[in-house]
Parts: C-alpha cells; structure tokens; sequence
C-alpha cells in the first residue's frame, strides 16, 4: 500500500467542504488546555531490552492498589476472580476475536453465549436475555429506547438514584429520538418511593427506570414502583450495577420488572482503570423481538443432535437499517464467556454465599464507622454493599487522610447531590477482611488525635 501524505491544498480543501477556517476552528470543541499543540515528548529509539527497562522505569512511577485497600464503590465494585477463569479463558478456542457469524463453525462460542443469556435471564428473573451489550449504561439507553418502541410514548422518568453515569448515557443516546425524560429527586428519602414517581407518571409515561439496589446501595421497593407503573400503563425498567446483589435479593422480574439491564462486570472481570465493561439485557418473552443485539438459541438439527445458532439479530446488519432494534453491532463474547465461567463456579449457593459475604463486610464496616467520633449512617435504610456515611470534614480530607496510609476511600457524594456535604458512599465486598476494615476504621480513627 502506498503512502500519500496530505499535501497542504488537500487540507484546505478538507477544511472548505466541512466549513472551518483552520484546523484549530476544527477542534474549536475541545478545550485549548485540552490540546496538544507541541511534538509528543517521546525519547530516541532503543533496543527492545533498553525499551523494556524505560517502560518498567515508567510504571514503577505508578501508585498501585490492592482491591482490600479500595472501598469505592460507586458502580465498580472489587471482586475475587477465581483463577480458573482466566486459565480457561486463555484457551486458544476460547480466546479469539471471532465473531460468531457463521454458526456452523463457532458452536463453542455459540454455546458460551447460550449459557451466559441463561444465567442473566435466571439472575435477573427474567424470562429472555440477549448476548450482552457494551456495558450496563448502554443496556440501560437500549431498555429506554425499547420502550418507547414498545409503547409508542415518549416520556420515560427516571429516578435521580440511578447511577449518575447512567443517566447521563441514557441521555446522550436519546437526545436526537425525541426522548422526554424526567427525572425525579429521591435523594430525601433515600429511595425511589411510590409517592415521588407517582407525581410525576402520566399517561404519556413509556417507562420507570429505577436502581436496585440504588446508587446509595438502598434496596428499592420494587413491588410498590410496579403499581405506579401499572396506574399509567408504563413499563418498569430496573437497572442492577451490582449483580453480586441478586444471591441474596430477589430478581427484578419476580417483581413484574418488564426490562432488566445490567453491569456484569463484577463476575469474570475487573477495575482495569474502568474497563471493558460487560452489559446484561433480559426482558419478558413476549418482547423478545424488541431486544436489541443479537440472541442465540438452542435447537436440535435433522437427525436430532443439539446444535446453537444466532436465533435473532434484529440489527442493522441483518435486516433493513429503518428496521433495525439498534446500532450496537457486537456483543462482549469474552467477557459475556468470563460471566458464565464465574457464575458457574460459584453455583446457585455459592452466588447467596457471595453475596451474603459482601452483606456481612459493609455490614460490619458500617457498624465500626458508626463507632468513630464525628462519623453517622446517613440513613437508617436497608444496604447491600454500599452504605452512605456522614463525614465531620470534607470527603476529599478523609481521602487524603487515607490515601497516606495506602487506603482509597469513598466517593463525594455532593459531587452528585450538592445537598449532601460531607457524606460518603463506602463500599465493602467479599476481599474486605475484617482486618483491613479494621485498618480502615483505626486510621480514620486517629483522624481526631
């Protein structure tokens, strides 16, 4: 392939059919302390050994954190990975960029699939569940999106203990379908109650969309929101950030939810500075050609043997783009293969030990914070692993105090609800030991000394 640089009459004449004067009016969106307006700082070329030591020398410089150090939460929760996942998930036939267009030949990637759609669908308590999505926020976008297709209304309210990043996708995806969305404080009470949604549901209302548990780690009433969606006709959309959370709680769907989104991340994957992320899809039966992505099912061939193939792919790819559920054109199959590995291992009572685990530790921190002077529970409500705290000094002063002893703390929640000055959202999973709560608590204790 030949190389042919731009030639300067070619970036003018670029710059005159998309109607900008230079190439900094191009990028006049971008902060200018955002742009790099000077060659990248990069050192001479080395041997590999020399190139090796220079980046071993440049990550050293990193400060790095053990996941019982971290009680951030906040919608990346730290988890254990056995480490039979990720033997199993280097297979070379496990491991591969292979997207599964041709069935006939990818029916252990088919199966993976299969078996990852069942344990969302019985996590959730769902009836159907698609081959996953880029991560929890876009399934929740999708779930917005679907119901509006759904019911033909255009009105979705949301409650403000959604996650923020959440909604803030949902909103992003939305913006140019004519989405109205309104969203509803909850922050008083500390949960999504009947009273607050049901003044602002009407008859336009395509969906509720409410967190469970919720950005607080409250556990929602998912029963009462149901009624105030069935007084207006409106579907309830319930988003999980935390699917830890359903060995101890039951599934949105056995609470009539009509879409179930999900961020999957915590079984088989990890922080990694944000990413890749994993999003869980489930729905009623009855909306399954509604899904957006793609959906494989099992069957048998004509001499009886089992066989799995892509069932429904209502996407642009496949069928006319006017048509089409969603843009999405990929599902997370390595990740979506991690989920199923883990959940397996754990099995139906390893998954309630879990999440009992992670009960019992923010059980016990929340106990121990409670006992430090200047230190409250915001609330007095039921928590899975996330617990609000009421802080005698700014969070960024407790973090600080923290982080000198190796320890990340919580997340500024007046970052999200102004109202809330120094309160904290700390979370505590099965890799916090009662030790390292302890070493938490001793050194917010001698906070005061």
């Amino acid at each position: 392939m030949r190389f042919i640089p731009l030639t300067d009459k070619d970036k003018a004449r670029m710059l005159e059919v998309v109607g900008a004067g230079s190439v900094d009016d191009l990028f006049a969106d971008i902060p200018a302390e955002a742009r790099l307006s000077r060659l990248l700082d990069i050192p001479a070329p080395m041997a590999e050994p020399e190139l090796l030591d220079y980046l071993e020398g440049l990550s050293a410089n990193n400060a790095t954190v053990k996941p019982f150090n971290m009680y951030l939460g906040a919608g990346a929760y730290a988890h254990h990975v056995p480490v039979a996942v990720d033997q199993l998930l280097l297979r070379s036939e496990i491991f591969t960029a292979y997207t599964p267009y041709q069935p006939e030949i990818s029916q252990g990637t088919l199966m993976a699939i299969y078996e990852f759609q069942t344990y969302t669908a019985a996590l959730l308590g769902m009836d159907i569940a698609n081959a996953s999505m880029y991560d929890g926020p876009s399934a929740l976008a999708e779930a917005v999106i679907m119901s509006k297709r759904i019911t033909g209304k255009s009105r979705v309210v949301v409650s403000n203990l959604v996650h923020p990043n959440w909604r803030q996708v949902v909103k992003t995806y939305t913006r140019h379908l004519g989405v109205d969305i309104a969203t509803v404080d909850c922050v008083e009470e500390g949960l999504s109650t009947a009273e607050r949604l049901g003044s602002v549901v009407d008859k336009n209302t395509s969906a509720v969309v409410v967190q469970y548990p919720n950005f607080l780690g409250h556990v929602e009433d998912l029963k009462e929101i149901r009624s105030v969606c069935d007084s207006a006709g409106a579907l309830l959309i319930v988003a999980v950030a935390e699917p830890v959370a359903m060995g101890a709680l039951e599934g949105p769907g056995k609470f009539g939810a009509d879409i179930a989104v999900g961020e999957g991340r915590s079984f088989g994957g990890s922080l990694s500075f944000g990413g890749p992320a994993l999003g869980l899809f489930a729905t009623k039966e009855k909306y399954a050609r509604q899904m957006p992505g793609r959906l494989v099912g099992k069957t048998v061939d004509s001499e009886g043997r089992e066989g799995f193939t892509l069932t429904l792919a209502t996407r642009e790819q496949h069928i006319r783009r006017e048509k089409a559920t969603s843009n999405i054109c990929s599902n997370q199959a390595l990740c979506a293969t991690a989920f199923a590995m883990h959940v397996s291992f754990l099995g139906k009572n390893g998954l309630k030990t879990l999440a009992l685990k992670n009960h019992s530790a923010v059980r016990y921190l929340a106990d121990q914070l409670s006992k430090v002077k200047g230190f409250k529970l915001a609330y007095g409500l039921p928590f899975f692993n996330e617990v609000a705290v009421r802080v005698p000094v700014t969070p960024s002063v407790v973090n600080k105090k923290l982080a000198q002893e190796g320890i990340v703390g919580g997340f500024d929640l007046s970052q999200v609800y102004p109202r809330m000055e120094q309160t904290m959202l700390f979370c505590a999973t099965e890799v916090h030991t009662k030790q390292s709560i302890d070493r938490l608590v001793s050194a917010l204790s001698g906070f005061w000394r």
